[in-house]
């Protein structure tokens, strides 16, 4: 997927100035797609020449214009080429869990931390998910259409947060437990030296 995808879909949603999808990023978009604001505004620029979007000036008092971008034409037929051709599955690149693998050779202490501050990460993470999801999804069962649609992608965020945490857990559990065995082990071996 390209930037331009995730841009058509926001702007589809509701047409904004540069600042706003940027803000829209922020707090939505970003948790799934990140993008930073130069990198939208150069998208959209591109998404201008391409006839995917149509830029507008609004006039503010007291400020500069503004640019309202909308979707066009040629933008929704765009989307829609892109929604209708598959997507390959998520592949995993995990930095985290090389670390895991290689636990063994390093200090179990150092892993441990790295854990718990991503457990923490996480945590605060979902925290965030489920106060979007109370504020802004009531009732789910009575959503369709758009809202549906993003309830969707929020609920999906939930699961994969709240599975990363309980990753977290295991891993935590496994690990201190580890280290104590083979501290145990190291202590039994000095108070019992072999004769």
């Amino acid at each position: 997927m390209a930037l331009e995808h995730a841009i058509l879909v926001s702007l589809e949603e509701r047409a904004g100035s540069g600042y706003e999808l940027a803000r829209r990023f922020d707090r939505s978009f970003g948790f799934f797609w990140a993008a930073s604001h130069q990198q939208i505004y150069r998208t959209l620029k591109r998404m201008v020449a391409r006839g995917w979007v149509t830029v507008t000036d609004v006039a503010q008092q007291g400020r500069p214009d503004k640019k309202v971008y909308r979707a066009t034409d040629g933008g929704r037929g765009e989307l829609a080429r892109w929604l209708a051709e598959p997507t390959d599955p998520v592949t995993v690149r995990s930095e985290f869990a090389v670390k895991i693998r290689g636990a063994s050779f390093g200090d179990p202490d150092v892993v441990i931390e790295e854990i718990a501050r991503h457990r923490a990460h996480h945590a605060e993470r979902l925290d965030v998910y489920r106060t979007i999801e109370k504020r802004d999804f009531p009732d789910p069962d009575d959503l369709r259409g758009q809202r549906l649609h993003q309830y969707l992608v929020l609920r999906g965020g939930i699961r994969a947060e709240q599975g990363q945490l309980d990753w977290c857990d295991e891993l935590l559990a496994a690990l201190t437990r580890d280290r104590d065995s083979a501290d145990h082990e190291a202590d039994d071996t000095h108070h019992h030296p072999e004769g």
